[in-house]
């Protein structure tokens, strides 16, 4: 009860600090942390701050569900429920991604094979309205337009407050087989039959996830819960999780430490900070190894452009972003890696597998369709004559002929026309209408793709 009323506190402070932003500033949610990487110059809108608004109000362990605030970190829910041998049906790869960016915007991992996205297990929703209501928005109310259309919204119909989650069981420890694959279409075709069957070698699986390393090195990983471990890997320090996936075929590690094996290097994006040498290893401490910190040092360097000073220093290429997560059905999964290498290169790419459970309007998937995220997350040299966006825009292009979809938190280049064709303008307006008719928070073109 003194977490719920702090709650309703920071609910009322945040709703008079809304009314209060001056009529034509665009108000923008000031967080601690972000995983977006759509960039903006200077530092335009009104802050609105979500400060109070962190903390796990309750676990359930009778009905197995959290309530939760919207900024609230994964590490601090997962901190919460492990106790009482619970997790949230889909925890996101990285530790600050927060329970309302997962749920406005999309979040996947391991268990997304069968549980879909993290919106999915979500059954109540407090929201803060473009227009400054306090609506609770669930599935089966007068709110239940919002709350099917809230994922991969982005903040442009309202704010996260608050959010009921379903929870599920958890063991102690999960056993992970490594399996390996030299052509793409049989790797496809595996994945495929395990996620469908549930089962590998006769036995269930509870997590499934992929790494393509080049056309000739993929492997797919399943995880099972287990109640003991005869050993436990550590991937906190000197040793690097994505390299062990090339050299075993079966290792084991604590659930905690399975749900954040990426954060540690952020996948592997670390090296491109040194953090993968040994000396620069052995000297960092262990609390700076950690994707908010790799996060932070991406967005100082975009503030001050010291990479692409030494790369004009060198008489080296300017390089383009390319940070993005796409799905594409599993059926065409194999084409896409052809494309990806032939006219990108980056490796190595992240493959995970999902299945969403129902209708999404603003993510159109196609309910009970298998398909898998591919991300990657790095830079890639420009051609000659090419400009920024080139590598974005083929991409982009690629995914929608292979009928997939793009997430929304990084760069976008769609023209208006086809952003609403593909992410379902004839559903979005008539929500963003009811919810903010004055249109004080951006639209969702304006936000993802011009990046106002």
């Amino acid at each position: 009860m003194t977490q719920m009323a702090a709650h309703r506190r920071a609910v009322e402070q945040i709703r008079e600090s809304y009314a209060a932003i001056p009529e034509g500033a665009a108000p923008r949610l000031a967080k601690a942390t972000t995983n977006l990487f759509r960039f903006r110059d200077g530092d335009s809108g009104a802050k609105l701050s979500a400060r109070d608004l962190d903390q796990v109000i309750e676990v359930d362990p009778v009905t197995m569900t959290a309530e939760v605030q919207g900024m609230t970190t994964y590490e601090h829910l997962v901190d919460a429920t492990l106790p009482h041998g619970l997790m949230p049906y889909v925890v996101p790869q990285l530790k600050t991604i927060t329970l309302g960016g997962a749920v406005t915007g999309l979040g996947i991992e391991s268990t997304s094979f069968r549980d879909g996205l993290p919106h999915e297990s979500v059954e109540e929703l407090e929201i803060l309205t473009g227009d400054g209501r306090i609506i609770v928005a669930r599935d089966d109310n007068e709110h239940r337009d919002l709350f099917r259309a809230f994922p991969n919204s982005y903040g442009t119909l309202g704010y996260a407050l608050r959010i009921r989650i379903k929870l599920k069981p958890v063991q102690p420890y999960v056993r992970l087989t490594h399996i390996p694959f030299t052509d793409a279409d049989k790797c496809m075709i595996a994945m495929k039959e395990i996620c469908e069957s549930g089962e590998h070698d006769g036995e269930p699986i509870d997590f499934v996830d992929g790494t393509f390393f080049g056309p000739g090195e993929l492997y797919v990983t399943v995880g099972r819960f287990a109640e003991r471990a005869p050993y436990l890997s550590d991937y906190t320090g000197m040793r690097i999780y994505y390299r062990s996936i090339q050299t075993r075929t079966r290792d084991w590690l604590s659930i905690r430490d399975y749900l954040w094996r990426w954060d540690t290097d952020w996948f592997w994006c670390s090296r491109a900070f040194g953090v993968q040498g040994a000396l620069v290893r052995s000297l960092m401490p262990r609390k700076w190894m950690r994707s908010d910190v790799y996060r932070r040092l991406v967005g100082l360097d975009r503030k001050y452009g010291v990479i692409a000073r030494v790369d004009r220093w060198r008489g080296q290429p300017i390089q383009e972003s390319v940070i993005q997560d796409i799905e594409v059905p599993v059926e065409r999964g194999a084409e896409f890696l052809e494309f990806f290498h032939d006219k990108v290169g980056m490796e190595p790419v992240w493959m995970c597998p999902l299945k969403s459970t129902g209708e999404w309007p603003l993510y159109p998937l196609e309910p009970g369709r298998l398909y898998v995220n591919f991300g990657f997350w790095g830079t890639v040299p420009l051609p000659r004559g090419q400009f920024d966006g080139y590598y974005n825009r083929l991409i982009e292009n690629k995914v929608h002929e292979l009928d997939g979809h793009k997430s929304l938190y990084s760069t976008s280049f769609y023209s208006r026309d086809d952003f609403w064709r593909f992410y379902n303008g004839i559903a979005y307006w008539p929500v963003k209408r009811a919810y903010d008719a004055g249109g004080r928070l951006l639209n969702l073109y304006d936000k993802c793709v011009r990046g106002r």
